[in-house]
């Protein structure tokens, strides 16, 4: 073959390679886990999926160096809890400094860091105000310590608020008629005009499957992306929430005097366990619906073109609060341990394309830990149950709707024993609930309930503790809101459309 051919082929190849995923397609990397993977294996599992962007939740130093030269997009964030400090300039300079400057943004062998999300969802009525007044200070701080450094044309700072900001009132139940929520639009008008000034994006986080969980008439096929029965706005027909609830959000920025205000959607996806409508199916239908949307560069009627989008989430998270729903440990695309779930095309052109499994991935022995064949008091079995899924143990599968809520009484006992007993690095003094339990090397996993295996602890450079469980409130936590569609806009929708 002639140098010219192998030039062209290698040509080919980039351009299938720069292909693999959609444009403006990122993930939210959550870490809330009792076990994490090491961030070069997750890196490398990011890269070999094509994804170029990626998220997380605060500026961990262990992720931020292993991200050092490799060329992906990073969003990094305050937590809540941090924005009151940042409301002082010269904590936010040093927050800056620390968090920002100091991975040499500007360097092929640095971070880039494109975003600095100032909180997460601070405004959600769930807050009670805690965060209300303290918010638009603190992103003004960030964001003038970026420019201050040098960086803030390349770094902006931004805010992902919930769905639940804005809203269409019941007179005119319409996207069109959207407007930000009148408790909050004073503060609103504050951070739209920091965010214009520096001509940094507003990001919104939207959930359709929660807008299905919270109104059970809600249509199912308006969640997803094949045409379901459209909502009539004037000339405008919406046959998915998506489209509609962005288009809510472009009706309230024009109303603020805001109509090209760039737009990201910072958080979107669909979990696979811990509800009847959480399940591999539909989450592939959603997910291969909502990439092909992307594809088409179409965008929504009052938001048409690129949209940048970042799926939630990467991996399930064993260790997150269960308080919005069962189903909230379960919204990885890949699990715990970088394993696909399901085929996933990325790049928006084909069906069922293998996603790219993690490599290296370093597990715990081939051992499991189980109810003893013939234990029988009933009553200690169900002591040690709960206190197994109370202490560690993710006992979610279990629950009604879930993936192994078939189990009977002492397969879920056995469950949940195996489920701490994992969580606690298989230390044998785990496996023992009052001697009902045994440490057993035969797999008791069943079709469509898998006892899992945990992987080998990752020890951060530098540490010498277990990476485990990472205890974080509802402040600070990588949760998407409970209130992702305020209920009233929810049912509003659902009667629309029925």
């Amino acid at each position: 073959m002639s140098w010219g051919w192998q030039f062209f082929n290698a040509l080919l190849i980039l351009g299938i390679l720069h292909n693999a995923c959609v444009q403006g397609l990122g993930v939210n990397w959550g870490t809330v886990s009792s076990h994490r993977l090491p961030p070069e294996i997750v890196i490398q599992l990011l890269k070999d999926n094509g994804i170029q962007k990626v998220k997380i939740f605060d500026a961990d130093p262990t992720i931020l160096n292993a991200l050092a030269g490799s060329g992906l997009e990073v969003m990094i964030a305050t937590t809540n809890l941090e924005l009151a400090d940042m409301t002082d300039f010269s904590k936010a300079k040093e927050w800056v400094q620390n968090n920002v400057i100091k991975y040499n943004i500007n360097s092929k062998d640095g971070v880039n860091i494109t975003y600095v999300a100032v909180g997460n969802e601070p405004f959600l009525k769930d807050y009670k105000d805690r965060f209300t007044s303290v918010t638009a200070p603190a992103l003004k701080n960030i964001q003038d310590a970026l420019n201050e450094a040098g960086v803030g044309k390349t770094t902006k700072a931004t805010i992902p608020f919930n769905g639940d900001v804005y809203y269409s009132p019941d007179y005119k139940p319409l996207p069109s008629a959207g407007i930000f929520r009148p408790d909050i639009a004073d503060k609103m008008r504050e951070i739209l005009k920091i965010l214009n000034e520096n001509n940094a994006p507003f990001i919104v986080n939207i959930y359709p499957f929660l807008s299905l969980y919270y109104g059970r008439n809600f249509p199912l096929d308006y969640a997803f992306f094949n045409g379901a029965a459209p909502l009539i706005d004037g000339n405008i027909q919406y046959t998915n929430v998506l489209d509609a609830n962005l288009d809510t959000l472009v009706s309230a920025l024009k109303a603020e005097g805001y109509p090209n205000m760039p737009i990201i959607v910072g958080e979107i996806g669909w979990p696979t366990d811990g509800d009847g409508n959480a399940n591999v199916t539909l989450a592939q239908r959603f997910y291969q619906g909502l990439i092909k949307h992307l594809a088409s560069n179409q965008g929504s009627p009052l938001h048409p073109g690129y949209l940048e989008v970042y799926l939630f989430g990467l991996f399930d998270e064993d260790a997150k609060s269960i308080l919005p729903g069962n189903f909230e440990r379960s919204w990885g695309i890949f699990k715990y341990d970088g394993q696909p779930k399901f085929p996933l095309d990325f790049s928006g052109k084909g069906e069922n394309n293998p996603l790219v499994a993690a490599k290296n991935v370093q597990y715990l022995p081939r051992n499991w830990c189980i109810l003893k064949p013939d234990a029988s008091n009933d009553t200690k079995i169900g002591e040690n149950f709960n206190y197994a899924c109370t202490n560690g143990a993710d006992c979610t599968p279990l629950q009604a709707g879930s993936t192994c809520n078939f189990l009977d009484a002492k397969q879920k006992a056995s469950y949940a024993f195996n489920s701490y007993f994992q969580v606690q690095n298989q230390v044998n003094m785990s496996c023992d609930f009052q001697g009902l339990a045994i440490v057993t090397s035969q797999d008791p996993s069943l079709p469509n309930c898998s006892f899992t295996i945990q992987i080998s602890p990752y020890f951060a450079p530098g540490t010498t503790s277990h990476s485990s469980t990472k205890k974080k409130n509802a402040a600070s936590a990588s949760l998407p809101g409970a209130l992702t569609f305020i209920l009233a806009f929810v049912t509003v929708l659902a009667q629309l459309l029925l």
